[in-house]
Parts: structure tokens; sequence; C-alpha cells
């Protein structure tokens, strides 16, 4: 476990972010830039703690974004613009953060010298709307051109395609993650698990986009962190990609709303409605790279996931 370092977290008030604090936050000082457009910081356990420093910012303003960067150890460049509904009514702004602000950030990275680490944010939909225990190595995807869908993923991969670059050419310790359906407790915006157990508790309609047949491995946020965590701490990951994900965590969008009315007892119906764009159809990791070099491997498997995010939303009801 690190200790006494500065670390330093774009989007650092976020869902994912909330729980990497928890981890380093007691042996380390943590910087937080964030816009806010999301916030699950301001009412966490540790939005007062003495080891916690707020900087309101976007990453799309370089000045400011570099200045607050100097002194850093580690960067965790967790900022960007997620969820398809997001994406859809924002494509431009989709773009601009998610390419302008990764490329922001590894520029501040470079000049301000960051030598222990560089964590950025890819995305699973890098892979298409087919991906079968996809690794590291299989091709990417871009997708249609004007498709609403791809401009998220068409972003990300170009980040990611610029981390690499800037290890490549300026020796940056970069490490690229590709998260494969994070979900959990303290969950915001437009996660499909989060939302249907919202809705479930409620005994509200819960919506489904197309006929549910999309398959999905579902990552619960604690194994995903502890990945993040071997990502920081393991100098082998410096220069890598990782898919992170659980690949035994597999079920249907329509199997996954009937599993949430089922352990919670709802009485929700389910609602098909129209796909809002190109849909993926499957999207399942392989996780053995990550096991090779990391020694990581997801614990927490579908249900308990479940039941775990669930109470959390009980208290929160």
């Amino acid at each position: 476990m690190i200790k006494n370092k500065k670390i330093f977290i774009t989007g650092g008030a976020g869902f994912i972010a909330n729980k990497i604090i928890k981890i380093y936050i007691d042996d380390n000082e943590i910087f937080v830039y964030d816009n806010f457009h999301r916030d699950t910081l301001s009412d966490s356990e540790f939005a007062d703690h003495e080891n916690i420093t707020v900087i309101k910012g976007d990453v799309l303003d370089f000045d400011h974004l570099s200045a607050s960067m100097k002194g850093m150890d580690i960067v965790i460049h967790a900022a960007g613009i997620a969820g398809i509904d997001t994406v859809i009514k924002n494509p431009v702004t989709t773009m601009k953060v998610n390419m302008i602000g990764t490329a922001n950030a590894l520029e501040a990275a470079r000049v301000n010298n960051i030598t222990d680490r560089f964590i950025d944010f890819s995305t699973s939909e890098v892979f298409g709307s087919m991906a079968y225990r996809s690794t590291e190595k299989d091709e990417t995807v871009s997708g249609s051109a004007g498709e609403a869908r791809w401009t998220y993923a068409v972003s990300k991969l170009a980040g990611e395609h610029l981390a690499h670059a800037y290890h490549r050419q300026f020796n940056l310790p970069t490490v690229t993650v590709r998260p494969f359906n994070v979900y959990g407790p303290g969950q915001t915006g437009e996660g499909a698990i989060q939302i249907f157990l919202q809705k479930a508790l409620k005994n509200e309609d819960i919506y489904i986009n197309g006929d549910g047949n999309q398959i999905r491995a579902w990552c619960y946020v604690d194994d995903f962190v502890d990945c993040i965590q071997r990502c920081v701490e393991n100098p082998d990951a410096i220069g890598e990609s990782f898919n992170i994900g659980n690949s035994r965590a597999i079920t249907t969008i329509l199997g996954l709303a009937q599993t949430v009315c089922r352990v919670l007892k709802s009485d929700s119906k389910i609602i098909h409605r129209d796909p809002l764009s190109a849909d993926i159809e499957l999207r399942i990791p392989s996780v053995e790279k990550a096991e090779s070099i990391l020694g990581f491997k997801a614990k927490v498997d579908l249900d308990e996931g479940i039941l775990r995010t669930t109470e959390y939303f009980k208290q929160i009801k």
C-alpha cells in the first residue's frame, strides 16, 4: 500500500473515484479536481477529511488543470462524459471532454513531471457491438460515422491511443483501464443496475431499450477498484492496457431486470421500448492479462453484488 503520496484525481467527485479515495485517503493526500456535474463526494464520509483538497475545475481548462496538478505524484484521470442518454444528447461535449480533456490531462502530467503513475480510463465499448472474451490485443472498432452510440467509444479510444503515445514518446508512466459494466453502492447517472434497483424498490415500471437480449458481464465496484489499485502500485502495469471486469457475472439486460425484481420481491413491470441508438449485443471480457500481470481476479459475483447494492439504495430510499 502506497503512503505519503499526492494523488490527483480528475472526476474525483464521481462514483468510482469515491471508492479509490476510500483506499488511499488515510495515508496520502488526495486532490479532487472536478466540475461537480455529478457529485458523489459531497455527501460522502470523506467530504471533510483533513487529507482531501477539493479543486473545482474543468479538464477543458488546461491552464487551471496544469497549475492544479503541480507537485503531484500520481494522476488518476477518471473525468469523462459517459452514459448513452448523455452521449446522444451532447455528442460535441462528449467528444471534447473525452478527447481534449484527456489530451490536457496528459500534457499537464508531462509538464509537471508526473513520475509515479498516470491512470487513463478508457471503455470496453472500444471493442464494438460484438465482444466475446475480448483480449487487450483484439482489434478495436470505431463504429460507423454519424451513429451516436460510437461518439463515446471513438473519443475514449482516441484518448487511449494518446496515453500510449505519451508513454512511448515522453516516458510518461501511463496505464489504461477498460471498465466492463461497473456497478455498486453510490453509483449515480445512467447505470442499468442502479436504475433497475431504484425503480424496483418503489415498484415502478422498469424500462428496457430494445428486446433486452443484450449480454453483459457485470463488475462490482470493489473488484474494479482493487484492480485500479494494482495498476497504481505494480510497476509491471506501466505502458499497458487492461480489461477490468468479471467474466463470470454474465446475464442479459432482461435477465438482469428479472433478477433485480426477484431479489427485491418487487411488483415492478418490465416494459420494452425502442432502442435509443445502435446497441452493443455482446460484451464479455477476457481478464487473463490482468490476472497474469497484476494478480487480479474478480471476487464478487452478480447475486452478491446486487444484494450489496440493494442494501445501499434501501438506506437512501
